[in-house]
């Protein structure tokens, strides 16, 4: 999966366009500004939005293209993004670091779904906000239809509003739905959508 995300990132266009995903625009204006996580970052388009937005940023992503760019592009919008190189299950942060934690479009291997969920829940302060923008399981049978929809393979990495219930309960849920957007993010994700939106506020450590 590496080599596969190392070459989309080496293109010139960026593979999900340059805007903040739609929700992400939506949610972070909402938040004071604190420090901020973004797992799996890709090329930067919603760390460097929240950066321009007031907040102290830190990001990882496997891909060391998908950093070069995100440096880049963090450096022509005058902003800081403390991007690091770091895998899945791998990656260290400290113990309730974070005033919130933001998923975009970012969907685990089904081994390890529970488990990525319950580190991020660990370096999130208790009164902070977890934000998912990822797609449901449904949008399976869209991909299925419109391959330029985008979205992992695997109907198992995306998400259903039954396992966001399950892995987070220790947090109270502001939003937890399924919303069918149009989106135009590059040339990774054109069409309709199915896609699941949580914001949920950590109440207690487990």
């Amino acid at each position: 999966m590496k080599e596969f995300w190392d070459e989309r990132f080496s293109q010139s266009e960026f593979a999900y366009g340059t805007d903040a995903s739609i929700y992400v625009q939506k949610v972070l204006p909402q938040l004071t500004p604190g420090k901020i996580l973004f797992p799996a970052e890709g090329e930067g388009r919603n760390s460097v939005f929240a950066a321009q937005l007031g907040w102290k940023v830190s990001a990882f992503d496997f891909s060391i293209k998908g950093k070069e760019k995100a440096d880049k592009f963090a450096q022509l919008k005058g902003v800081k993004v403390d991007y690091t190189v770091q895998s899945f299950m791998q990656e260290q942060y400290e113990t309730e670091e974070f005033d919130a934690i933001c998923m975009s479009s970012v969907h685990f291997p089904p081994n390890i779904k529970t488990a990525m969920h319950q580190r991020l829940n660990s370096y999130l302060k208790v009164g902070g906000y977890f934000i998912i923008d990822a797609f449901s399981k449904e949008h399976r049978e869209i991909n299925k239809l419109n391959p330029a929809a985008g979205g992992p393979p695997d109907a198992d990495m995306m998400y259903s509003i039954e396992e966001i219930k399950h892995d987070f309960g220790n947090y109270e849920f502001i939003e937890l739905k399924i919303e069918r957007p149009h989106l135009n993010e590059g040339f990774g994700h054109v069409g309709e959508s199915s896609m699941i939106r949580f914001i949920g506020k950590k109440i207690r450590l487990d």
